[in-house]
């Protein structure tokens, strides 16, 4: 790699370059890393450029993977200057002109990460090797966001990850080739701790039912430091296979346990078969301690609303973004998405349609495809828009911090798709920490 004088970077090269003219030929060397010529997947004179979208279209997370790829398609139509542009009418400040990135039309091609890290890391590199993508992102698992974020370090290959809390993914195994736009466990944690406290009270027992992979022990661990800090006391805490299906072994216990709060650390149809049995079991209608007996779930969606029907009535929990918010940027994206598909998008679809769109104007303010020029860019980026007020992608350890909302089933739904209530808006200095609380290091620029 090219050490500069200091003072210097690439674009101070090429600057200098074209100052220069014809008078003084700028080295070999200079010229090549300043363009980046040399990276895997260069496009190079080619008039298109492929993305990868890796989601689950089979496994635990599967409908959460369908509308991210549905979001995905919708993100590609806006960038190559398709339909109504969408959050590309909103967003600033922005680079793309809406003639793809730096001119070429952007084509793309999917997988099926099976909701399983093994699979989704075969799935990318497949992608990376025989497709020739210069940027990849989806999944709806954190030990997938772990796994394939790995795999893009070692590849060079930027990933935009789609759905994962872990505080991981940005804490101990943050990587400098991957970026997430969804918030995390620490966050939902930080954010339901002063509602609950004022709904439920300050002296409850909670039992807790985790998901036994990386998201589901740090939303524990984030619930559990909430909750003791206000005084709840933790009865138990019992890790669930992902993709368990019947819970009822795991409900059981729950009723002799002295809890009078079960907290579901489940995601996806593992939320929507756990809550269900719960509720089937009587779990609400029960009185404990001389307290209602409630149930949270820190992390859902509508689709999880959907699929738990009448069960996910008053029930509390968080979420990344909801169809409802009333910001331009969301009424844009949710106007886009519903005439594109008939229904309005999930948090998943958000979540997704912001990371490509996100990378390809990273691309157009570099003015290149080089990694690490495009890495720099998206680096401390500040940018408002694109729903949940405004959003910093922290240099640190490449978290986004936005506005984070709290929710909750409605009993008295409007239609299939009102589920939700927004009970809280909650602003991201109440859930900002210090970069360095789960370790972690983000490794070269130049791999």
């Amino acid at each position: 790699m090219v050490k500069f004088p200091t003072g210097f970077n690439r674009r101070t090269v090429l600057k200098g370059g074209a100052a220069l003219g014809g008078a003084v030929a700028v080295p070999t060397f200079f010229m090549r890393h300043a363009f980046g010529a040399e990276f895997r997947n260069n496009p190079g004179n080619s008039a298109t450029v492929p993305f990868g979208f890796n989601v689950p279209q089979t496994g635990a997370y599967a409908d959460e993977g369908a509308d991210e790829l549905r979001a995905y398609q919708l993100a590609v139509k806006h960038i190559n200057g398709e339909g109504d542009g969408g959050m590309l009418n909103t967003m600033t400040p922005k680079s793309l002109k809406g003639n793809g990135v730096l001119g070429k039309k952007v084509t793309y091609v999917t997988g099926d990460t099976q909701t399983k890290s093994d699979a989704a890391r075969a799935s990318a590199k497949r992608m990376i090797e025989k497709d020739g993508v210069i940027m990849f992102s989806g999944g709806s698992s954190s030990g997938v966001a772990v796994a394939v974020q790995s795999l893009a370090q070692e590849m060079g290959v930027v990933f935009m990850c789609g759905l994962t809390h872990s505080n991981d993914t940005t804490g101990k195994d943050r990587r400098r080739y991957g970026f997430r736009h969804f918030f995390n466990a620490y966050m939902s944690g930080r954010a339901l701790g002063p509602v609950l406290e004022k709904e439920m009270g300050k002296d409850r027992r909670a039992y807790h039912l985790t998901a036994d992979y990386t998201w589901g022990w740090t939303q524990e661990e984030s619930m559990k430091n909430t909750t003791e800090e206000m005084g709840w006391q933790t009865v138990a805490a019992v890790k669930t296979p992902l993709g368990a299906g019947d819970f009822s072994q795991y409900i059981t216990p729950v009723l002799d346990s002295g809890a009078d709060v079960l907290i579901l650390n489940h995601y996806g149809n593992d939320m929507v078969n756990s809550l269900t049995q719960a509720v089937q079991f009587g779990l609400r209608d029960k009185q404990v301690n001389g307290k209602n007996f409630e149930i949270v779930v820190p992390l859902f969606s509508r689709l999880m609303a959907q699929g738990a029907g009448d069960a996910i009535k008053g029930i509390l929990g968080s979420t990344n973004w909801h169809w409802s918010l009333q910001d331009e940027g969301s009424k844009a994206f949710v106007k886009s998405f519903g005439q594109e598909y008939g229904f309005p998008p999930s948090q998943a679809a958000q979540t997704c349609y912001v990371q490509a769109i996100l990378y390809a104007n990273a691309c157009e303010m570099a003015g290149t495809f080089y990694p690490p020029e495009v890495i720099k860019a998206l680096e401390g980026f500040n940018f408002d828009g694109m729903g949940n007020g405004p959003t910093e992608y922290r240099a640190a350890d490449h978290q986004c911090f936005k506005d984070v909302l709290v929710v909750r089933g409605k009993e008295n739904p409007s239609s299939q798709f009102d589920l939700l209530e927004v009970v809280q808006e909650v602003p991201r200095s109440q859930v900002e920490y210090d970069p360095s609380l789960f370790g972690g290091e983000l490794g070269p620029y130049e791999v």
